[in-house]
This record gives structure tokens, C-alpha cells and sequence, in this order.
């Protein structure tokens, strides 16, 4: 489907790694971007203010979730989650395969969907390409996923199958979309063989969807295998539309996956470290409840301009947390959002000015892993 809703403009290649622009209806999205998750339309202990002062330009919202509450035609009925959530920047939601799938003993899959039974209160419920579609043109996000099979990694015979089964079903999203206000993505899996990322990025890209997802990494295998595996989709996915890798988020992994030709990132790991009395850095994880930083009067990071970094210190962070006060969660958060959102911003400009290499291997270097 062709619209004049949305686009990817690429504007600049640094061997594989890419700058570009996604056009959307709610604004532009300079690539590469991290998207922070707000799973139940809400990045977790976030205003949408506190976001708008991070510059966020994409966050995810979970369409398993708002499915089972509150429930997509209530949202539908108060204007979308745009609306819902007052959030007038880019949204993508994903499809809800993945939270389906990770159910397991909770759920049944055939060749027309899955049935599962909710988390939340045990009743039974039924997903099918077309019913997830029908949800995410409700919750009315920019960019929307296709519902596909997320498998173990390692069992190639299963993996097969839910590869073929899932490009069936994004050809049958495909048919099902009616909105075209909204930039519908495939999805391409096949663990961890190179035999069968091959056949689904080829057979996902001749689908011309308008960007490209790659799922089903980040679930279990080695660092090594999902490189190889990106490696393999970026010489068959299409330059003119944005890849999306699914779930990731680290500072190692935003550089290295760039590095091999992804654009769009989300990961819950800055807001969950945060409640887990973490920080990320440049230079690598803090926890801040250590006692090394009773007394100390520095921020978070001494070059890190976000809110928190700007205002408080390591002690008072600490002092929040050991008082088991909300506002830690907030901080936190902030700036572990502020130092993943720097860093591709950084990288974006060092791709521009054809200095991505020296920037990655700097970066890695002082990366304390």
C-alpha cells in the first residue's frame, strides 16, 4: 500500500550503518532512534512531558496489553492513544505475538492464530492477523507490526514452521489493514540459521511493506549469532525502508547493531534497570545503592546534561533509594533515557560526517562490559 503518510528518506551510509528520516503522521523520526516503551501507554514512572524535555521522537505501546485492558475500542472510543495518552509524537505498537508467545503452557497455536488465556484474569481469548490488526488500527499508532510467531531460537524443524506461518500471516495483516494513515512492518524471523533469515527477509521484503522488522533476537542466543543473523538481513532487506530491531537496547548493542544496518531500536532496559536502583552510563552500569556513594557530591555522569545529571546528586539518588522514595525511579529513568537517546544521536552524526568507525571503537573501548 502506497501513501503519502509516511516514508524513509536515507541520508547518509557509514558502511552499513544508516542515517535516515521515517516520515509519519505525528512528525518526523531522525534514524537511527531508540523508542522507550510505555507497554500499558505509559513509560513507566515518565510524564509525557519529562519525555518531550528528553526529545524523544518514537515510543512503543503494547497491543496485548491495552487489548486486555483497557481494552482497544475504549481507547478507540477517547481518540486513539494519541489522544489517550496525550502524547502527539510518533507511537509504534507492536502486534502481540511475542507477549502471546511468551505464555507458553498458556496458549495454543494453529494455522490461523493463537488462543491464550490473559495474565490478568485467567479468561480465554483469540488472536488472529486480522484481529491484531483490527486492535492497532484502533489504538490508531503510527507504525504497526504484523502479527507473526516468535520461537525458540535453536529448534530449526519448529522454527521452520513458525517462519512459513508467519509470513502467511503478514501477508494476511496486509490484507486486513484498512487504515492508511499507519506504516504497517513485516517481520522477518528464522532463529538463529542463516538458511532460513535468508528465505524470510527475502520473502518479507518482496511483500513491500514499508519498513521491515527483524524479531526474534535477543531471546536467548549469543551476542555472535545475532550479529551474524543482522548481518545476513542487511545485504536482503531493502535500503529504502527502515529495519527495526525488536526488544534491543543496550549501549554495546545500539553500536554494534547499527553497525550492521538497523535503524529503529525499543527496549524496556533503561526504565527497568532505573527501578532496579541502576544506572546506565557510557562507561557502563552503576548501581547506585553501593555505599561508595553515601558521601558523594558528583552526578550520575560528569558530562551527562540531562535533568537529573543537572540537578542531584549520587548521594541524594542513593539517600531516594534507601528511603524507598518514587522519585529514584524518575530519576533514574530519566537519565538512563537521556544517555541512550545522546548516544544515537551521536552515532547519527558520526555516520553523517563519515566518522561512524572511530566512533564505535572509541565507544566500545571505554564501554566496561
Amino acid at each position: 500500500m502506497t501513501t503519502n503518510y509516511y516514508g524513509f528518506d536515507l541520508v547518509a551510509k557509514d558502511g552499513s550503518a544508516r542515517a535516515g528520516v521515517f516520515h509519519t503522521p505525528h512528525g518526523d523520526i531522525p534514524t537511527p532512534v531508540f523508542a522507550p516503551v510505555g507497554t500499558q501507554a505509559t513509560v513507566k514512572s515518565l510524564t509525557q512531558k519529562q519525555l518531550e524535555e528528553l526529545d524523544a521522537k518514537l515510543i512503543l505501546a503494547n497491543t496485548y496489553h491495552l487489548y486486555l485492558r483497557p481494552g482497544d475500542d475504549l481507547i478507540a472510543d477517547l481518540g486513539g492513544l494519541h489522544d489517550f495518552m496525550s502524547w502527539n509524537r510518533p507511537i509504534l505498537t507492536d502486534s502481540g505475538g511475542f507477549q502471546v508467545f511468551s505464555l507458553a503452557d498458556m496458549r495454543e497455536v494453529d494455522e490461523d492464530g493463537v488462543t491464550f488465556k490473559s495474565h490478568v484474569d485467567g479468561s480465554m481469548h483469540r488472536l488472529t492477523p486480522e484481529r491484531s490488526i483490527e486492535i492497532q488500527e484502533n489504538l490508531g499508532a503510527d507504525i504497526i507490526m504484523a502479527f507473526d510467531e516468535c520461537a525458540e531460537p535453536y529448534d530449526h524443524d519448529y522454527i521452520e514452521k513458525a517462519m512459513h506461518r508467519t509470513h502467511h500471516w503478514a501477508e494476511r495483516c496486509k490484507l486486513a489493514q484498512t487504515r492508511q494513515d499507519q506504516a504497517l512492518f513485516g517481520i522477518v524471523q528464522g532463529g538463529v540459521f542463516p538458511d532460513l533469515r535468508e528465505i524470510s527477509a527475502a520473502h518479507i521484503a518482496a511483500l513491500d511493506f514499508p519498513g521491515n522488522a527483524i524479531g526474534g533476537l535477543s531471546v536467548g542466543e549469543t551476542k555472535e549469532e545475532m550479529h551474524t543473523m543482522l548481518e545476513i538481513v542487511d545485504d536482503i532487506l531493502p535500503e529504502d525502508k527502515p529495519r527495526y530491531l525488536m526488544g534491543v537496547g543496550t549501549p554495546q548493542d545500539l553500536v554494534q547493531c547499527i553497525q550492521r544496518g538497523v535503524d529503529i531500536f525499543d527496549c524496556v532496559l533503561p526504565t527497568r534497570l532505573a527501578r532496579h536502583n541502576t544506572a546506565m552510563t557510557d562507561s557502563g552500569r552503576m548501581n547506585m545503592m553501593n555505599a561508595q556513594y553515601a558521601h558523594d557530591e558528583r552526578p550520575i555522569s560528569d558530562n551527562c546534561t540531562c535533568y537529573t545529571c543537572q540537578n542531584y546528586s549520587r548521594a541524594y539518588i542513593r539517600h531516594l533509594i534507601q528511603s524507598r522514595e518514587m522519585l529514584s525511579g524518575t530519576l533514574l529513568s530519566i537519565h538512563n533515557i537521556h544517555t541512550l537517546l545522546n548516544l544515537v544521536r551521536n552515532i547519527r552524526d558520526a555516520i553523517i560526517n563519515g566518522q561512524f568507525d572511530d566512533f564505535a571503537y572509541n565507544y566500545l573501548s571505554n564501554l566496561d562490559l
